[in-house]
């Protein structure tokens, strides 16, 4: 059986409950038991779910939240310093706990699988959280999105593995102790935390010299970042070293990909044996992202064939080129696509299920520190659409930069011959996008902010 309550969490206080890192945390210690309460900027159906656990969930944020008898304050990076609740924590003396603290106090006593990578750790989580489940393990697991199937980012499981989502952009996924880590690519990102490319592999090297001593790591064969990292670390004591991917040399080689619609067939070479699988959801890069799933699963000793089967039960994670509906013949898709490799891989992956279908693409950016470095990047991937919407950039945690705007993104996409279209107010989408739309179209709401609110408005404007 899972363990129980880590010690000083048996009444915790979330602020910022409702995020997607949060909220599964906070899901988990309530099912096991803890006494658990928070506070989130707006009501949401994540809020509602925590209450239906038992959670004591405030809507705003005040230092009467924060309950006298709290063991504990757990926030997140986002959280800051002024927060009126982080304020009372220092009054009372309560122990504050950092998200990435708590979620490794939770996977002690398990058998950890560590996700990350600059892209694809969710929809990888969430891949292995399926199999697992669909053959009985009865995992826990803690991802960074909802489940197409469960409808949950989190849950606690009474088997033995625990599948964790470990994020990098401030360097927290090195405070877990993995059995299995996945590494999926390795770019630059996040430029508030990291400087260089040279800072981010120092970052997740210390990641995987956190792997048990007899543990594994599985690593792309085929991505540049990845392939370094392997160079940097492949002659350390103690770590299994797995490379996955279409690269000869890799140790599960992908012999081939075969798009069928909004599916793939994927074909693996593993242990001298060809073994093919289903991936029930499109593109290059989820097909690679469930042969690394397969490779951590054997890692830990499931049959390979039963594991591969398994794969093909996950249906999507909400928000990764989430179907939202379709009317006057049109299909919405939500994409949560915010780094340029993302957007053009959901691009081509779109382009490869629906050939002859005009994409339109209504786009968010998502950081003035990522807009600055990436903008232009971001401009050309745009440019393998149809047509587009660009609107201001979500600040998210970010002050705004100086000079930097959503026309960095604009310039660069009309200079790769991109059809823009610049929208300043977020509410007129839905009247454009229906005035552009035909019968046959494809429109993807991309970012990683609230356009996501957009699909089903968008959806009540072609109805009408």
């Amino acid at each position: 059986m899972a363990p129980g309550i880590p010690a000083a969490m048996e009444r915790p206080h979330f602020i910022g409950i409702g995020g997607a890192g949060m909220s599964g945390i906070a899901k988990i210690l309530a099912q096991r038991g803890a006494k658990v309460a928070g506070s989130d900027a707006k009501e949401s159906g994540t809020a509602e779910a925590l209450r239906a656990l038992g959670a004591t969930v405030h809507i705003g944020h005040a230092a009467g939240n924060l309950a006298d008898d709290a063991s504990c304050v757990v926030v997140s990076s986002a959280i800051r310093p002024d927060n009126p609740e982080l304020v009372r924590a220092a009054e009372l003396s309560v122990p504050v706990v950092h998200r990435s603290d708590a979620l490794a106090s939770l996977m002690g006593g398990l058998r950890a699988i560590a996700v990350a990578g600059t892209h694809g750790k969710t929809t990888t989580t969430s891949m292995l959280a399926v199999a697992l489940t669909e053959l009985n393990l009865d995992p826990s697991y803690a991802i960074g999105g909802d489940l197409a199937g469960p409808g949950t980012n989190a849950t606690h499981g009474g088997g033995e593995i625990f599948v964790a989502e470990a994020d990098e952009s401030d360097r927290s996924f090195q405070k877990y102790d993995p059995e299995v880590a996945i590494v999926l690519n390795v770019e630059l990102d996040h430029h508030a935390n990291y400087a260089s490319m040279d800072e981010i592999h120092e970052s997740f090297e210390a990641f995987t010299d956190k792997i048990v001593p007899g543990g594994t790591l599985v690593i792309s064969a085929d991505q540049a970042g990845a392939v370094e990292l392997t160079a940097r670390v492949r002659d350390r004591a103690g770590t299994n070293v797995v490379t996955y991917g279409e690269a000869d040399s890799a140790d599960v080689r992908v012999h081939r990909i075969t798009p069928r619609g909004l599916t793939s067939e994927v074909t693996v070479l593993l242990g001298g044996k060809y073994l093919t699988f289903t991936v029930s959801v499109p593109g290059r890069h989820y097909a690679l992202n469930a042969v690394a799933a397969l490779a951590a699963g054997v890692a830990l000793g499931i049959p390979a064939h039963n594991l591969a089967s398994a794969l093909g039960k996950y249906t999507g994670v909400k928000r990764r080129l989430q179907l939202k509906g379709e009317a006057a013949g049109v299909q919405v898709i939500d994409s949560y696509a915010h780094h340029p490799t993302e957007m053009t891989a959901d691009l081509e992956a779109m382009r490869g299920a629906v050939a002859d279908a005009r994409i339109l693409v209504v786009f968010q950016p998502h950081l003035f520190s990522r807009t600055q470095e990436l903008g232009t990047e971001m401009g050309q991937a745009l440019a393998l659409a149809d047509a587009s919407v660009v609107l201001d950039i979500y600040p998210a945690r970010e002050d705004p930069l100086p000079g930097v705007t959503s026309e960095l993104i604009i310039d660069a996409a009309r200079a790769a011959g991109a059809d823009v279209t610049p929208l300043h107010d977020k509410t007129g989408v839905p009247g454009v996008i229906a005035g552009m739309a035909k019968p046959g179209d494809l429109v993807l709401t991309m970012g990683a902010g609230d356009v996501t609110d957009l699909g089903p408005q968008i959806l009540d404007h072609l109805s009408s």
